[in-house]
């Protein structure tokens, strides 16, 4: 359609009348499926995958003077590997971060978590511990009262 078209169009519609078109919404809010990363987490995950982009940029460039015979295939390489090496440590950076957040602010306790049901049991032992001292000491106590009766 030629914009001189388009031009006859639009003024054979405004002279018909107002006939109006429903406009379509540009941005629909979806609920989302899981939960948004705590902030920390989020900056570690983009620092993360920055670095692995450059690392792979940096090894297809490595690549491309290896195959060119270029003398910038050596310094490439070499640093390709370091790079390397950061980008391991950067998203380990993203495991211990999001560990850490978990320790520091808890997690979401589900009732039948083995972690709720481990600690259920560990002060049942205790308090049976506690009580059988109790009784043992109050055993102790009667029988060394100095005093008989009989």
């Amino acid at each position: 359609m030629d914009t001189e078209e388009r031009r006859i169009e639009a003024s054979g519609a405004e002279a018909t009348g107002p006939a109006r078109v429903p406009r379509q919404q540009l941005w629909v809010e979806e609920p989302a499926l899981r939960r948004r990363m705590p902030d920390p987490v989020r900056t570690a995950a983009v620092r993360a995958v920055l670095i692995m982009s450059l690392t792979i940029i940096q090894a297809m460039v490595a690549f491309l003077c290896t195959l060119t015979g270029s003398w910038l295939a050596f310094p490439m390489v070499l640093s390709g590997v370091g790079s390397t090496v950061v980008a391991t440590w950067s998203v380990l950076d993203v495991w211990v971060t999001r560990q850490v957040w978990n320790q520091r602010n808890g997690v979401v306790s589900v009732p039948s978590s083995t972690a709720r049901r481990m600690r259920r049991e560990r002060r049942r032992a205790r308090r049976t511990a506690r009580a059988q001292t109790r009784k043992a000491t109050r055993i102790r106590r009667r029988g060394t009262g100095g005093l008989s009766r009989a």
